[in-house]
């Protein structure tokens, strides 16, 4: 209860440091007040700011984003409904609770009507405002976490752009809008060059932590095993041969937003053991240092190895994989999903126009389509991403030609099998004759879209679906193939 106003001031001497919940602003001109609202929420993990005023609360609010705010309606100066309007106007999503000793029902109205999340009588007990804050808070989150995921997931920039719109990709989109709001480990796993940190940034510019916190990435092979460690957690002056100043380390230079460890395979077993320990506990100790340092980093992992037979094989920590392995997105090859090669290549001429000054049409030719679509892309996006910057400095005028793409891209492999290799079925492709297998493949292309459309009636969605390929897909080949429906 409040009345135990001793026991209060007895605990504020011993209070816990925890793992900080959010930024909480209390306003209020009684002192003994303020003191025991800081010492119940600092206790259940908030971060709290006092003002004696409004003026100052307000102050206060400009200089930082608060999650909650604790008001007091009897204060000197402009009072707490007149601070509620001017706090609303500064964030109108701010997350308001009232504090008065006069409860009266027209006080409440009042502050309802003015945009109060909700109000609370003197004597309150603490568990009633752990209670109103946490839902507070947990509306305030939630209201962020919508309007970002919004954001991001429509207008996304370059650096955290995912192109595509195949059934994975969808996926894909489907686990990031799920997990980005949670602070749960992630696990990105899929071949070199499929997108793994594009997936990781999304994460983050999709969720809160954008707003609070750096998103950071670190490659964990490029580093020396010796100096991992360092870069990681950091160290004091002096804690090794040539730590001639202190350095923090990246996990606490991502505190309150996001470390991305790609290739989390390579790191040492004692590196492993220590990162445990950060995911587990939630804080680390600097080389050289005995003061252990409380963060609230979330951890997204990727590589390209299987780690389950890492475990087997004794490279990897069991328990670390568990941990690490909370969700898991995996990203399939490009070859396994060919419909967005086009939607990428078209991406892909356009980033490249801005960067280097062209104006290369995005219409692909279909000789072209055919060449990207038929190539199995071994690098995956990356290596489509530079096959297209080259094509378009390369290019001579506004499109990108068969001379403008690198030699295997345009030249398919032989292969040899049951039936004899390429040459002993020369015949069957009539390639003696002079038919391009390019022109082949897209004949055959347009003739299986056409058919598809009379059957369908002319309709592109049932059309796609029989062709088994998504509307986008469909539409585009329709106006590269300029087939007339």
């Amino acid at each position: 209860m409040i009345d135990n106003l001793g026991i209060f001031a007895l605990d504020k001497r011993f209070k816990i440091t925890m793992a900080k919940k959010g930024n909480v602003l209390v306003v209020d001109d009684e002192e003994v007040m303020r003191d025991v609202l800081e010492t119940v929420l600092s206790q259940d993990g908030y971060r709290v700011d006092l003002a004696k005023t409004g003026e100052e609360g307000l102050a206060r609010f400009g200089e930082r984003p608060y999650d909650v705010v604790l008001l007091d309606v009897s204060m000197p100066g402009i009072g707490g409904l007149r601070t509620l309007e001017e706090l609303l106007k500064l964030d109108r999503e701010a997350a308001v609770i009232m504090i008065t000793a006069y409860a009266t029902f027209d006080t409440a109205i009042a502050a309802w009507q003015l945009g109060a999340f909700n109000c609370i009588r003197k004597p309150f007990e603490n568990e009633q405002i752990l209670k109103t804050v946490a839902a507070g808070f947990s509306r305030r989150r939630g209201d962020e976490e919508r309007r970002v995921l919004r954001r991001t997931l429509k207008t996304s920039g370059d650096r955290n752009r995912i192109v595509g719109n195949s059934p994975a990709i969808r996926e894909v989109y489907d686990l990031i809008e799920q997990v980005a709001p949670a602070r749960s480990t992630v696990l990105i796993t899929g071949e070199s060059g499929t997108g793994k940190e594009v997936v990781a940034r999304t994460i983050h510019f999709s969720s809160p932590r954008a707003e609070s916190g750096q998103f950071v990435a670190v490659n964990c092979s490029n580093i020396p095993s010796e100096l991992l460690e360092s870069e990681l957690f950091g160290h004091t002056k002096g804690a090794f041969t040539g730590a001639i100043a202190a350095k923090k380390g990246l996990f606490e230079v991502a505190d309150a937003g996001s470390i991305f460890l790609d290739e989390i395979s390579t790191i040492p077993p004692e590196t492993q053991a220590r990162l445990l320990r950060v995911i587990q506990e939630r804080e680390f100790t600097p080389l050289g240092d005995t003061q252990p340092r409380r963060v609230d980093t979330r951890i997204i992992a990727a590589t390209n190895t299987d780690l389950q037979r890492a475990v087997k094989n004794g490279d990897f920590r069991e328990d670390l994989f568990y941990r690490l392995n909370v969700i898991n997105i995996h990203l399939p090859p490009l070859r396994n999903r060919k419909e967005d090669i086009l939607p990428l290549a078209q991406y892909f001429i356009r980033k490249y126009n801005d960067e280097n000054g062209r104006s290369i049409t995005d219409q692909v030719s279909p000789e072209v389509l055919s060449a990207i679509e038929t190539y199995a892309w071994p690098g995956n996006v990356r290596e489509l991403e530079t096959a297209i910057e080259r094509a378009v400095i390369v290019a001579r005028g506004n499109e990108i030609t068969m001379e403008c793409l690198r030699g295997e891209i345009i030249q398919p492999p032989t292969r040899t099998g049951a039936t004899g290799d390429l040459s002993e079925n020369a015949a069957a492709l009539d390639v003696a004759r002079g038919i391009s297998f390019y022109d082949e493949v897209s004949r055959f292309e347009i003739e299986l879209i056409r058919r598809a459309l009379e059957i369908t009636g002319g309709h592109q969605s049932r059309a796609a679906k029989l062709l088994g390929m998504n509307n986008t897909t469909l539409n585009s080949k329709i106006k590269v193939y300029n087939i007339k429906i």
